[in-house]
């Protein structure tokens, strides 16, 4: 068996984690590439390493998931959620499930608080928030920040939202309050259902086709009826009638 798929395998085995679901090209060049940093010849002794060493493994994981992000990532979308896509989803509701699926180190979920609580304070909010990697989640949950993650922020609520401490600053409490963190592995893991909102954006791009497809079908049952899925700038879905959604603006689709 080739060194790399039995590496696969026996990842796949030890974390639940199906590397093969992947691009392989691009996952492959960039786990080589920690493993040859890291001095290893093979996969095979690179895999018996990260069966001892906790460092070594919590940094394969960190190189494994994609986690670049910051509050308000493309400010223009979020603009389109707060002004056309959640009046309309809103109606007549007094509570909105939301689901920031791949949330990475917690900006996305954190940004969705502070836009729910400033713009539709009138209705109470629950924001499940999951990420595969737990070390990614810790760091979520503690909510601290360096400034270059809030370029995006308003002026009125980084004073609301946020507390300054050392050299960044720390979400507050109050915008913490609705959101759930959660380990969740999109690929294998069962999924909430009710959501009126499901947000995951620049994530399904490492997936290959088959993974994605298989994962909007579960994001789409996961939603209620006229709810809506809002996807990353290069993640737009070519036959969304497959999967029951209908494009309601760029990047934004809605169940029928």
């Amino acid at each position: 068996m080739d060194d790399y798929v039995q590496f696969i395998d026996q990842i796949k085995r030890k974390t639940g984690i199906d590397l093969s679901l992947y691009k392989e090209a691009q996952m492959k060049r960039r786990l080589t590439s920690l493993k040859n940093k890291r001095g290893f010849q093979t996969f095979t002794d690179y895999f018996n390493e990260l069966n001892v060493n906790p460092e070594l493994f919590a940094e394969f994981l960190d190189r494994m998931t994609i986690n670049v992000s910051e509050f308000f990532r493309n400010p223009s979308r979020w603009e389109a959620l707060s002004e056309r896509i959640l009046p309309e989803m809103t109606k007549g509701k007094r509570k909105i499930k939301v689901w920031s699926a791949a949330c990475s180190t917690g900006e996305e979920p954190y940004s969705l608080s502070i836009l729910l609580k400033r713009d539709y304070d009138h209705m109470s909010h629950d924001i499940l928030a999951t990420d595969l990697d737990e070390g990614i989640l810790k760091r979520a949950k503690s909510g601290f920040y360096l400034e270059r993650a809030l370029k995006e922020v308003r002026e009125a609520d980084l004073k609301h939202s946020f507390i300054k401490e050392g050299a960044g600053y720390r979400v507050s409490d109050d915008t913490k309050r609705d959101i759930r963190f959660s380990k969740h592995n999109l690929l294998a893991d069962r999924y909430e259902g009710d959501f009126d909102l499901i947000i995951c954006r620049n994530v399904l791009i490492y997936f290959t086709e088959d993974a994605k497809n298989t994962v909007y079908e579960k994001f789409s049952n996961a939603l209620k009826p006229g709810g809506v899925l809002f996807v990353g700038s290069t993640e737009q879905i070519f036959n969304p009638e497959r999967f029951n959604f209908k494009m309601e603006e760029s990047f934004f689709y809605r169940k029928q």
